[in-house]
Order: structure tokens, then C-alpha cells, then sequence
């Protein structure tokens, strides 16, 4: 479900302890959430969108559409 998230960290070249610092998370609980292995908190999707200018329903695959919502 969560594969975007790596997807468009890795489009950034950005390292897994990256994201975990804006956070506030191990690398190690980041990891577990690109993987499916974790839910993301709420917080931390809105956290995510935001950084990466785009939806949480992009984010979780509900949209095809990486535009934000305004």
C-alpha cells in the first residue's frame, strides 16, 4: 500500500533516515512503514504529503493524481 513512499523518496535520492529525522522515528520504524510491515500515523501521512507537495490519498494509492487537494 505504501510503496509511493518509496518510490518518490527514491526519486529524490533521498536515504531512509532522511525521511525518519522529519518524522521523529527510527530508520528502522521508516523502513517498516514503505514496507506495508507498519501503519503510518495519521500525522506522519500529513507530515509525508506535505513534504513531498502532494495527497494522502496519492500517498496510499486511492489517487492517481500526485497534485495536492487545495
Amino acid at each position: 500500500m505504501y510503496r509511493r513512499l518509496r518510490d518518490l523518496r527514491e526519486d529524490r535520492d533521498l536515504a531512509q533516515r532522511v525521511l525518519a529525522e522529519l518524522l521523529h522515528v527510527s530508520q528502522a520504524t521508516y523502513s517498516r512503514y514503505e514496507s506495508g510491515g507498519l501503519d503510518v500515523p495519521s500525522g506522519a501521512l500529513i507530515a509525508l504529503a506535505k513534504f513531498y507537495e502532494t495527497s494522502i490519498d496519492y500517498l496510499v494509492g486511492l489517487s492517481d493524481d500526485p497534485r495536492p487537494h487545495r
